[in-house]
């Protein structure tokens, strides 16, 4: 990234990763309602909540952390300022919707005057058709520090100097993704929106095309950068279910992929306006384990979750961005309310699922 590589030399940051397809999904679009089958509900593998709303509150300690490695200059590794994340999830038959966001109230994400201010927003919205999941988001993160400030500053303190800041670098990312299970003997609502409950142990290997568009931006002390990037990139998941005493569950999942990044960046400083254009190969895998307890009511558990992906810029740089974090959740199941039970019901029985 060329922002990184500014802010490697002159402190002014960096910027990453993005997709497309949307020929893809014209064909999913179309495709879905032929694909799946007309039958009946298999009710000696699964359980199903078909009149229940689930709502769920995701506690995250997920940070972005961005390494820009250089062998002939300092390496820069930049994160936002937080702790915690809070996500609020609405699952309902195939539809269902979250919204991300920093918990202030909670009296953490706190340090502002060492590290800076950061801001975060994250909307998901997702639909289960038959075996096809089709997942939409946008997220925007806003405010970095860099964590290696010591490496930049001689005779830097620790917990008593402010770290290197950049208040005005932004990350935004509008994505999509497309996914179909093959199994049908495994439901993977059972671990993801809980609209239904999987009896029998029971895996699947689940392709997913990954494309979004995302964009790096940055405006400090009289140099602006922007790199918009546009990706796309194919994984094999592969996740199981062990399902233990009929109401508790150990989930596993892993999934390699790789992908093309075609990248633009845009720069003005006192040297003038550049524009580059690159295309690069990218490596992502990602995977964790999710366990917990589920009732007809309530349901509760803890996940703990990777994801890492990198690219070299050229022979002597590259990026690379982690994700490593564990993940809380409690849900609570009701009865839907006419108002809602009715109109998603016609949808249902126009697309046959």
């Amino acid at each position: 990234m060329r922002i990184a590589k500014k802010l490697n030399t002159k402190i002014n940051p960096l910027s990453l990763f993005q997709s497309y397809g949307s020929l893809l999904f014209i064909f999913f679009l179309f495709n879905f309602g032929f694909a799946q089958n007309n039958s009946k509900k298999d009710t000696t593998n699964f359980i199903y909540y078909p009149d229940k709303i689930m709502v769920r509150a995701n506690l995250s300690t997920q940070t972005d952390t961005y390494f820009y490695t250089a062998k002939e200059s300092q390496n820069l590794k930049i994160v936002p300022n937080n702790d915690y994340k809070l996500f609020l999830t609405v699952d309902y038959k195939f539809i269902g919707f979250s919204y991300g966001f920093f918990p202030k109230f909670f009296g953490v994400n706190n340090d502002n005057s060492l590290k800076g201010k950061s801001s975060f927003s994250d909307y998901n919205f997702r639909l289960f058709l038959g075996h096809w999941l089709q997942n939409f988001q946008y997220s925007k993160v806003r405010g970095y520090y860099v964590e290696n400030t010591a490496d930049f500053v001689p005779d830097w303190t620790e917990g008593k100097d402010p770290y290197l800041q950049f208040p005005n670098l932004k990350n935004e990312t509008f994505g999509m993704s497309t996914s179909y299970v093959f199994n049908p003997k495994f439901s993977l609502k059972s671990i993801t929106s809980f609209t239904e409950w999987q009896k029998q142990s029971a895996g699947s290997f689940i392709p997913t095309l990954t494309y979004d568009y995302n964009r790096f931006s940055f405006d400090q002390n009289g140099n602006k950068s922007k790199e918009d990037n546009y990706n796309i990139r194919l994984g094999l998941s592969y996740f199981y279910n062990f399902i233990v005493h009929e109401k508790f569950y150990i989930a596993p999942n892993l999934t390699p992929s790789v992908g093309v990044r075609f990248s633009k960046n845009k720069s003005a400083d006192t040297d003038g306006n550049t524009i580059e254009k690159e295309t690069y190969f990218t490596q992502f895998l990602e995977g964790g384990i999710k366990m917990g307890y589920n009732s007809n009511h309530i349901l509760f558990g803890a996940s703990f979750n990777f994801n890492v992906n990198w690219y070299k810029e050229d022979r002597k740089n590259s990026i690379e961005n982690n994700k490593i974090f564990g993940l809380l959740y409690f849900g609570y199941r009701f009865d839907a309310p006419n108002f809602i039970a009715k109109p998603a019901k016609k949808i249902e029985e126009k697309i046959k699922l």
